[in-house]
């Protein structure tokens, strides 16, 4: 009889233990899954970021070539469909993560008039579609970009290669170009500005007779570059802002709202001949086998 009642309690208090194991087995599949929960949760939470960057007034030109062998140029209202136009998604593209829009370029056959460097850049348009219609320094103009270089190859002496990443482009006017028997519209640009070394270079127009005057004026070998400005600041692979005031006879660039260069005097003034327009992102200058450059854009903004 002994035997049976130790049995018995034997068997109850293993019935108890299996019971217990279950039930707290049990309990930690259940505390697991609400972990697994809140970490799919929280996963799903993150947001995709898209660029800001207001595209209904620029056209973009990129390293591939179109049907009659030059450069591809997208204009409005093409471009605000980038993400999903399989002729910009390799060189005009969003960060997701960033919320960036990236400019990749590299060397192609792709290249505009009078350069032999290609590009993945945008050109403003004052009226969507329309490149007859620009500014003058008269009517002023500005121009804020925040940016970074992403990525940028290096020359066989190991030296990184130089892009521009801001313009000012002058134009001729119809009359303009007919007065002077140009077969185009083109004129020298006024502003480049370079990521070189690291650094924020700044490049001008200065003429080689301050004397000219008239149509003398509108042709191309009338300007020539200055020496060209560093700024003190090494912005390096990071985040920097460029600020880009335009008056009449004046033009004042500005680096991360606390280094400025003041250009005036009479090769500004002259230059008040021209029509203008701004351009912004990756002109890459190199023609290296291999070389490449990705710059990324968080914000760019202009007002006139």
């Amino acid at each position: 009889m002994k035997n049976i009642r130790r049995d018995l309690l034997r068997f109850m208090f293993l019935a108890i233990f299996l019971s217990t194991n279950v039930f707290l087995q049990a309990q930690e599949n259940k505390y697991s899954d609400i972990k697994i929960e809140k970490r799919k949760k929280k996963k799903k939470r993150k947001k995709v970021k898209l660029s800001k960057i207001d595209l209904s007034h620029w056209s973009v030109t990129t390293p591939e070539l179109n049907r009659k062998g030059g450069a591809m140029n997208i204009e409005p209202p093409e471009i605000l469909d980038y993400a999903t136009d399989e002729r910009l998604i390799p060189y005009m593209y969003n960060d997701s993560i960033k919320g960036t829009l990236d400019f990749y370029a590299f060397p192609s056959n792709a290249t505009t008039a009078n350069t032999k460097y290609s590009r993945s850049e945008l050109r403003e348009q004052m009226v969507p579609g329309d490149n007859n219609t620009n500014w003058t320094f008269a009517d002023g103009a500005y121009m804020k970009g925040k940016l970074r270089i992403e990525d940028i190859s290096r020359d066989a002496n190991g030296k990184y290669h130089k892009v521009i990443i801001m313009q000012i482009h002058g134009r001729l006017t119809n009359e303009q170009r007919d007065l002077i028997g140009q077969k185009d519209n083109n004129a020298p640009p006024m502003l480049k500005i370079y990521w070189q070394d690291g650094k924020v270079r700044v490049k001008t127009k200065v003429l080689k007779n301050i004397n000219a005057t008239g149509d003398e004026l509108l042709h191309e070998d009338a300007w020539d570059n200055d020496e060209g400005f560093n700024f003190e600041q090494k912005v390096g692979f990071r985040k920097f802002t460029l600020e880009v005031k335009i008056s009449e006879g004046k033009m004042v660039i500005v680096l991360n709202k606390n280094e400025f260069k003041v250009y005036k005097g009479i090769h500004m003034e002259k230059w008040g001949v021209f029509e203008n327009y701004f351009k912004a992102g990756n002109y890459f200058q190199s023609r290296d086998q291999g070389a490449h450059a990705t710059v990324k854009y968080y914000s760019l903004e202009v007002s006139h």
